[in-house]
């Protein structure tokens, strides 16, 4: 699971990375292209790594009150 941090250590690169090919010809708009590309990619990956943590979060409380035998299992 990437961090937090190091996410945005990928950005940052990323998009210096991007934006010196932004200075070729017509590379703006690639560079553009690739930099909106990578921001989705790194949205959707932290999208699902705090998804993850979630539901690991619910499954160790729901294992808790099982172990203690609540009532009310549900977390």
């Amino acid at each position: 699971m990437m961090s937090y941090k190091n996410l945005l250590k990928t950005l940052f690169v990323a998009s210096f990375a991007l934006s010196v090919a932004a200075c070729d010809d017509g590379g703006a708009e690639n560079a553009g292209e690739e930099l909106d590309e990578t921001m989705t990619e790194a949205g959707e990956e932290l999208d699902e790594s705090m998804e993850d943590a979630g539901n690991a979060v619910e499954d160790t409380c729901e294992d808790v009150k099982e172990g203690m035998e609540a009532e009310d299992d549900d977390c």
